[in-house]
């Protein structure tokens, strides 16, 4: 099973209540035989994402945390995945690469862990998307 996650590129979590909400649920996740985890890697709710599943492969070795890429030319920060992978952007023009990829991670996962809490700004476009695609979705506060 293939898990994707979208959410706010600011944000704080000064109680540690969203991060223990999102350890729960990628547990959960992969309970239910949650394999590989796609991560877009910008802003903070991707940075907690990435180190919970991270930190979660210590007790789960078998998954795999991946970093999608919207751009080839860009040094990125790869600590914390198995490795990067580049959907098919090559013909995007460069101001829509994000959006393209995260559109691109909606339609090859079979679920997507979302933090998001108005409606604008690319996480909400996302999850949007997730619901057109009636793909499943857990999204905080609600739990499972």
């Amino acid at each position: 099973m293939l898990v994707t996650f979208c959410g706010h590129g600011k944000m704080t979590d000064s109680d540690g209540a969203v991060r223990t909400w999102l350890r729960q649920t990628v547990e959960r996740l992969i309970d239910e035989g949650a394999d590989k985890f796609c991560l877009g890697g910008y802003g903070s709710f991707d940075s907690m994402a990435a180190s919970v599943v991270w930190e979660l492969k210590q007790k789960y070795p078998h998954i795999q945390s991946v970093l999608v890429l919207p751009y080839l030319d860009k040094k990125v920060f790869a600590d914390h995945y198995d490795y990067t992978t580049y959907p098919p952007l090559e013909t995007v023009p460069r101001k829509f690469a994000i959006s393209h990829r995260n559109r691109w991670m909606v339609e090859t996962a079979d679920v997507l862990v979302a933090y998001v809490l108005h409606g604008w700004g690319g996480a909400a476009q996302t999850l949007e998307h997730a619901q057109r695609k009636k793909k499943r979705i857990i999204q905080y506060p609600n739990l499972l």
